[in-house]
């Protein structure tokens, strides 16, 4: 008898988990609360509860050769950062191509999963749905949650003194849609995240006046990087990685520092971070600095407290006469239907075994499958997480025993790292490549940098200085894909082909090696000086 998976959602993550679970000649069923795929990328122009919401003009943060499908690149002619009406074309592609339709159920909510009486022994699961009105208990052997980390708002009313006497209207990000209905007025924004971002500059071309209130602030970033391409696909590499992790802390946070300001100087304009080098996501909007320059928008500082009609800062000054407040502050971590002592520590963190297993099960048949958060793209990391728990299902994976599981929980505990490490707390956060290479290592498709030198030289030069692109990770070992050499080979083409709609001369790839080491030139030079001083 197959291993029945239960799979959660049919965003990019529960689409993943399916094709994955196929492979793997498991048995899944996906249970949909909408009457389509895409999750989060599902546009609807109003708030849907128990699912993700977005607003009409949003578009991707990264480009198109950095989160696809390992083996499903975009259409040629696809811009680099798509809108996502153009993001769930190619989802449902996806799932049209790859047969995973037939295994969704729409319109099915799931209200409750348990463990059965006999989990101890068997690892199964109780999963009760309901569909137009009627429930139904159902025995799955696993469980995948894919449910994402966009539904429930975060509203910190309590946060703010005064808010209860405020006059005017307030609102959460997720309830946006659009500005119109925001003409001519006075808008307070709160939180500097891409959310916040995004609507204060879209706002300050309709509304009287935009100030964006910010606790920390935060680093912005173009998606135009080096030579005017794409952002992750100049800084997402293997190489850049290595670099990152090998200087000493006080080289690489100067250098982090001093990219982060080629643009601007986040000083002047409000914006630099409390903590400045600490490698939180930084904010990707292109035209922020613009309409601060162009006095459309106003940074200030975390809210004192409200007035009937203001907001006083912590800085003295007041904003007077505001007719609205939205909160970008972010979601809550929940999962109704779960109880929380299967994912959550007994100090209410998020607990999870490398962002997927639950290490407090001991049985590793319950996975969560895109909670983790890197500067990278999710579809290809929600893939590789879902090729390795459809193994670990299956039986030819083994996570560690559960007494090594506590160590690391513990030692994960004291040992937090400041850049990049995973955290428990409402999302994951890690490094890219780095996390990747660990998931590919666990199931034998993490890249041979040194066979491929051996073999295969202009396919390693392009692996290892080029972008970490996800048909990295279908390359070699189980899942290969027979395409993955050409796609990564021709990956700078299909980024330059929707650009180049005015051809005058041939494209001209960037050089990575060489702009890195102009980059790095100065501080090392300064790190030998200082050996040789000492020494």
């Amino acid at each position: 008898m197959r291993t029945r998976v239960a799979i959660i959602g049919a965003g990019v993550s529960g689409l993943a988990s399916i094709r994955c679970c196929l492979e793997e000649g498991l048995e899944p069923t996906c249970f949909e609360r909408g009457s389509d795929v895409g999750g989060l990328w599902k546009f609807s122009d109003h708030a849907e509860e128990g699912r993700a919401s977005i607003y009409q003009s949003v578009v991707t943060n990264s480009s198109k050769e950095m989160m696809c499908f390992p083996d499903f690149p975009y259409p040629d002619d696809y811009p680099n950062y798509m809108h996502h009406s153009q993001l769930q074309e190619y989802i449902r592609t996806f799932a049209q191509k790859k047969d995973l339709l037939r295994y969704i159920k729409f319109e099915t909510v799931v209200t409750s999963i348990k463990k059965c009486p006999s989990f101890l022994v068997t690892g199964q699961w109780d999963i009760v749905v309901e569909k137009d009105g009627n429930q139904e208990s159902i025995i799955f052997d696993a469980v995948m949650i894919c449910s994402g980390h966009h539904v429930y708002p975060n509203l910190p009313t309590n946060s703010f003194p005064g808010l209860e006497k405020f006059q005017g209207s307030y609102l959460h990000s997720r309830d946006y849609k659009g500005p119109e209905v925001f003409r001519g007025k006075r808008v307070l924004v709160i939180g500097l995240g891409n959310s916040g971002s995004d609507i204060a500059v879209e706002l300050s071309r309709l509304a009287a006046q935009v100030m964006i209130s910010t606790r920390s602030g935060s680093w912005v970033m173009s998606r135009v990087w080096d030579d005017g391409y794409p952002w992750d696909m100049v800084y997402v590499t293997r190489f850049a990685s290595f670099l990152r992790n090998i200087l000493p802390p006080f080289v690489s946070d100067w250098l982090y520092v001093k990219k982060m300001n080629t643009w601007f100087k986040h000083e002047n304009y409000g914006l630099v971070p409390l903590n400045g080098p600490l490698r939180k996501e930084p904010v990707f909007n292109d035209e922020l600095p613009s309409r601060i320059l162009c006095g459309a928008v106003s940074i200030k500082p975390n809210v004192k407290q409200f007035t009937e009609t203001s907001a006083v800062f912590e800085d003295g000054t007041v904003f007077e006469a505001i007719d609205s407040i939205i909160f970008a502050t972010g979601y809550d971590y929940a999962y109704p239907f779960l109880d929380d002592s299967v994912i959550k520590s007994r100090n209410n963190e998020v607990t999870l075994f490398k962002g997927v297993f639950p290490p407090q099960l001991g049985t590793p048949t319950l996975a969560v499958i895109g909670l983790v958060q890197s500067l990278g793209a999710a579809i290809p990391t929600a893939d590789l997480q879902a090729r390795w728990a459809a193994k670990v299902m299956r039986g030819i994976k083994e996570t560690p025993p559960r007494s090594a599981l506590s160590s690391w929980v513990n030692t994960s505990k004291q040992n937090r790292p400041k850049v990049w490490g995973l955290c428990f707390c409402q999302t994951l956060q890690t490094d890219y490549i780095t996390y990747m290479d660990e998931l590919g290592s666990f199931i034998g498709t993490k890249p041979n940098i040194p066979w491929l030198f051996l073999t295969d030289p202009q396919l390693a030069l392009e692996v290892y200085f080029g972008p970490c692109s996800p048909y990295q990770f279908r390359l070699m070992g189980p899942g290969k894909w027979d395409g993955a050499r050409n796609a990564i080979l021709t990956q700078w083409d299909r980024t330059v082909k929707p650009t180049r709609t005015r051809a005058i001369r041939e494209a001209q790839r960037p050089r990575h090696f060489f702009n890195l080491l102009k980059m790095i030139s100065f501080p090392v030079l300064l790190l030998a000086i200082l050996l040789i001083f000492y020494s």
